[in-house]
């Protein structure tokens, strides 16, 4: 559900070749006099001035950014003093403030608001961002400094970032050969390059892959917000009086359930799947290959025998043996489980003469019957209680001002990059001010798929930054003067990505690179999968279920219906899941580029040896429009929310028996969770909120494949 990438670090830009450099403008402070990268924002925060931010600041702030770090990096390395944690690893911490500050607001647009003219400065810097990463983390004179330093006598988060920092650059290639070094740059400003090539083609196949429906008639089901809705997104796109069925980034669409004509549902659902691949400028296949084989070649300079060897030494499961042995364990219960409700779904089917074998593209539709006649709830039913900024106000933030005594104020006076965005100042449970807070809630052309949290500010008491942060959703947008109504799917989407807020906001460290969600992937989601729990939970839902039109709370009765169904449709759930976890392991385990066939094959191939290739059931994500791993920060990665969940339903069941929503608990998560950044060994860290090693147990439990 959540899409959490880290674009680019702090410390981990890029540097110009001598050619490049020859030909870039030269780089004076008048050039930067104007520029808003230069200095930090004057606004509460460091807020980002996005009214006087231009596309046309970039390049020179890059440009200034990279020679600054550069000279920053030069400065360390050629002090005659003994190395010290001052003199080394503090300087390399505070080194780059102008480069993070552009970058750091680049990406943010480049996901959430993007155009042409940023998605060209994203190709062309995307390689020298590589190289200057190389540049620092390559440096054996800087690593040999960062080895040097005596920790003793350091505080426990000043030695962590010495680890820290000795374990990315080791990562990063530190101890490789001369030789295998310059292999490794030349591969990395490859891997760049792609992988925004791979972003770029998807975010332009999604927009093209948009159904186009010139008939009215075929979108029987439909209520009459969602057809304003496609009436004005076919409108937008020079097709007034037609309706367009815009692509979600997930494989299933939300509009599958409704649709009662099952030719464009088959249309819709082909629509999605087939968006990347079809043999036009935007077909994603050949960049995937292309990331795969440099990826396999990656590992191999490292003498791992695949990526997925190198990726997870720094993550929690450390192998990818114990990432898929973790996948093995859900996998048979979640396909035995499917198969149960495919055999359901097909009983429906069967009782109303359909006449035709159970696809894909059906599913949604007739689950939503089959839940319908187990448990009398109707997705339309549910849907008028969930309006967007009531959900937001009096669900996600109650729920965090009764757990952890924050509480929201909506600022009106800060600029946004678009008008839908909204900003709110977020108050601490002693009444001072905490951080700023950004929603982006609706669905463009312009945006990526899913949904995703970000910092605009990280927090560091050293750099004296507070945290500026922002969600971002793709909701479809409804028409003017409607309500904007969303699922309860979408609703458990705003807790989760609201979960990794918190995790940005509680953030108490010094050192910014190992602030707030700057952990590893596999516990990452923890916080923001935990949060999804409070959706439910009766104070909470109460205070925010409430219809739209009449203010009244949801009935009782409808409450207690989707609670009866919180495990409805699970074997399909974690089936996709699961299947989109084992295709990325399975193309980041290759040892042999012998082994990477045609994408697709691959992936049918991949599917079928660990039982996951179930027609009715396709992966969550097709490796074509894979943005998580491909265009992201989850190659090798995807299983961590899966991993991230069994911590998530261990740390619930011991909420649950220990008093639930109290205050206690909500600081005592606030202090060994949400607040340690990964300034602490993280297993640890739930250990001692727990009292006991996280077990796969409560996960089966919840997902209902166990009693």
């Amino acid at each position: 559900m959540s899409l959490l990438v880290t674009c680019m670090a702090l410390h981990a830009g890029s540097v110009m070749t001598t050619a490049q450099q020859k030909k870039a403008a030269p780089i004076t402070e008048q050039s930067m006099k104007n520029n808003p990268f230069l200095r930090k924002s004057p606004l509460q925060y460091q807020a980002p001035e996005f009214d006087k931010i231009k596309d046309e600041h970039f390049k020179p702030a890059f440009d200034y950014g990279l020679k600054e770090q550069l000279a920053n990096i030069d400065k360390i390395v050629s002090n005659p003093d003994a190395p010290t944690f001052e003199n080394t690893v503090l300087a390399l911490e505070n080194s780059g403030e102008v480069l993070g500050r552009a970058t750091i607001l680049f990406y943010n647009l480049t996901g959430s608001n993007t155009n042409d003219n940023l998605q060209r400065i994203e190709e062309t810097y995307a390689p020298i961002f590589a190289a200057h990463s190389d540049k620092i983390n390559l440096n054996e004179k800087l690593y040999k400094r960062i080895k040097a330093v005596k920790t003793d006598k350091l505080d426990a988060e000043s030695k962590r970032l010495v680890e820290y920092y000795i374990q990315n650059f080791e990562l990063a290639g530190a101890n490789l050969s001369a030789e295998n070094k310059e292999k490794l740059k030349a591969i990395n400003q490859q891997l760049a390059t792609l992988s925004t090539q791979f972003s770029n083609k998807l975010l332009e196949a999604r927009k093209k892959g948009a159904l186009l429906i010139s008939d009215v008639k075929e979108l029987d089901g439909l209520s009459a917000d969602e057809l304003a809705a496609a009436a004005a997104d076919a409108e937008q796109a020079g097709q007034k009086g037609k309706y367009l069925l815009a692509l979600q980034n997930t494989t299933q669409q939300p509009l599958l359930q409704n649709l009662k004509n099952r030719n464009t549902r088959e249309k819709l659902f082909r629509a999605s799947w087939t968006r990347a691949e079809k043999g036009d400028e935007n077909d994603t296949r050949e960049t995937v290959e292309k990331l795969a084989k440099l990826r396999l070649q990656k590992a191999q300079l490292f003498g791992k025998k695949n990526f997925a060897e190198w990726s997870l030494q720094d993550q929690m499961a450390k192998t990818p043996e114990a990432a898929m042995g973790l996948l093995a364990k859900l996998a048979e219960p979640a396909v035995e489980t499917a198969y149960r409700e495919t055999k359901e779904i097909q009983e429906v089917i069967d009782a109303q003469k359909g006449g035709f074998g159970v696809q894909a593209w059906d599913w949604n539709f007739y689950s939503e019957q089959v839940r319908k006649a187990k448990y009398d709830l109707d997705e339309n039913q549910i849907k008028p209680y969930f309006e967007v900024r009531t959900v937001l106000e009096k669900g996600v933030f109650y729920a965090a001002e009764k757990f952890y005594g924050i509480t929201f104020k909506e600022r009106k006076d800060l600029p946004v990059y678009h008008p839908d965005v909204v900003a709110y100042e977020v108050f601490d449970r002693d009444g001072k001010s905490l951080a700023l807070y950004y929603l982006d809630f609706y669905t463009r052309s312009n945006k990526n798929g899913g949904a995703w949290m970000n910092n605009f500010v990280p927090q560091s008491h050293l750099l004296g930054q507070k945290p500026v942060i922002v969600n971002v959703f793709n909701y479809q947008k409804p028409a003017a003067g409607k309500p904007s109504l969303i699922s309860y799917d979408d609703v458990e989407t705003m807790f989760h990505e609201f979960g990794h807020t918190l995790h940005g906001l509680f953030a108490d460290q010094k050192y910014a690179s190992i602030s707030g969600t700057n952990t590893p992937r596999d516990f990452v989601e923890f916080p923001s999968q935990i949060n999804e729990h409070f959706a439910l939970e009766p104070e909470v839902l109460k205070n925010y279920a409430l219809h739209y039109e009449t203010k009244q709370p949801m009935p009782q009765t409808l409450i207690d219906k989707i609670k009866k169904a919180a495990n409805f449709n699970q074997g399909y759930a974690t089936t996709e899941l699961v299947a989109a976890a084992t295709l990325d392991m399975s193309w980041h385990t290759v040892t042999d580029g012998k082994q990477l066939i045609p994408v697709l094959d691959f992936e049918k191939e991949a599917l079928n040896q660990y039982g996951l290739l179930v027609p009715q059931v396709p992966p969550r994500y097709h490796t074509p429009y894979f943005a998580h791993i491909w265009g992201g920060g989850y190659s090798a990665g995807y299983y961590a929310y899966l991993w991230s969940e069994t911590l998530d339903s261990d740390a619930w069941e011991w909420i649950k028996s220990h008093g639930g929503l109290t205050r206690e608990n909500g600081d005592r998560f606030r202090k060994y969770i949400l607040s340690v950044g990964n300034s602490v060994d993280l297993n640890k860290a739930f250990e001692s909120f727990t009292g006991h090693k996280a077990d796969i147990q409560p996960l089966l439990r919840s997902r209902g494949f166990i009693k």
